[in-house]
């Protein structure tokens, strides 16, 4: 079936279903997983006389949630007994989308398995949607985990 799994996280309750379903499918197939965070950097500016550069690295809050994101998915690999990769990427400027489209790729990922909020309308305009940029990107098989409060009712499940 598969061999090699990417799993984008981000510390999100989507992304951890996302990365759970991976590990499942991970289990069941014998595949190893990626498992990519993608650290966007803040626009800053910084005062060089008249002129505004951009300020380098990224916040100690993405920092922050980065390692997180990375020990959690750790220990979900260690819990279901697959081989996994932890592993942030800087998008230096770069789409998340097309960050994990190139991750994968360089990989030779055979599926990509990503969380989504499931927004839409005027929200999903808005705030624009990783998920749906990604699957207009790649040729790989794209499983998307839908994360919706409302579908999942106060006990978290669907």
């Amino acid at each position: 079936m598969y061999t090699r799994i990417l799993a984008a996280i981000d510390g999100s309750r989507a992304a951890r279903l996302a990365l759970d379903e991976a590990v499942k499918i991970a289990s069941a197939s014998g595949a190893s997983i990626v498992a990519v965070c993608v650290v966007e950097h803040a626009p800053q500016l910084v005062d060089v006389g008249a002129v505004y550069q951009g300020g380098e690295g990224a916040s100690p809050e993405a920092i922050e949630a980065a390692t997180a994101a990375l020990e959690e998915a750790e220990e979900v690999f260690k819990a279901g007994g697959v081989e996994g990769t932890p592993r942030v990427v800087d998008a230096y400027g770069e789409s998340v989308a097309s960050v994990i489209a190139r991750v994968a790729a360089e990989c030779e990922a055979e599926l990509i398995v990503i969380g989504t909020h499931g927004r839409h309308g005027v929200r999903r305009v808005l705030l624009g949607s990783v998920a749906e940029s990604l699957l207009r990107s790649v040729e790989l098989p794209v499983l998307l985990v839908r994360h919706d409060e409302v579908a999942r009712g106060a006990t978290g499940k669907l």
